[in-house]
């Protein structure tokens, strides 16, 4: 958890992104850094969680951590939270809270609202379109043998 912290300094004190840190730890050892690049980047996506997956399975070769735990500066976003669920990680540790990100205007409160909402019901409309043509990608999919579900 001190590199997770150390890496949150880090990027706020490099002018990187916003203050957060985090990496991913396999039998003890580090094996994924990543600190908060969302301005210095142009991706609002470059949360320091998303950074540090990314470079974990970058060093790992894979697509998996299933068997890596999470230490993070700060509670995950619905966004790091999914792609956290998504590489499979077994446990998240974390430093502050989403109320304490809250209090230095990093609120993710109104996305954890939006979520369960039917999405043409949300802030940023969601609207069905073209399901037939997708479902037959999705049919030629399951067709290929070589397919990997992940």
């Amino acid at each position: 958890m001190l590199e997770a912290i150390r890496l949150s300094r880090y990027g706020m004190e490099s002018q990187e992104g916003g203050p957060f840190g985090c990496v991913i730890v396999q039998n003890n050892q580090i094996v994924g850094h990543g600190n908060n690049h969302v301005t210095s980047s142009n991706d609002p996506t470059a949360h320091a969680e998303i950074t540090a997956i990314r470079d974990a399975c970058s060093k790992l070769k894979t697509y998996e951590l299933l068997e890596c735990e999470l230490y993070s500066s700060c509670e995950p976003c619905p966004m790091c939270l999914g792609a956290i669920y998504w590489a499979g990680i077994k446990k998240i540790y974390f430093a502050c809270s989403r109320q304490d990100a809250d209090a230095i205007g990093y609120s993710d409160d109104f996305i954890y609202q939006e979520v369960p909402k039917d999405p043409r019901l949300r802030s940023i409309p969601g609207e069905q379109s073209m399901r037939d043509e997708a479902l037959e990608v999705f049919k030629d999919w399951m067709k290929n043998p070589d397919r990997i579900v992940y």
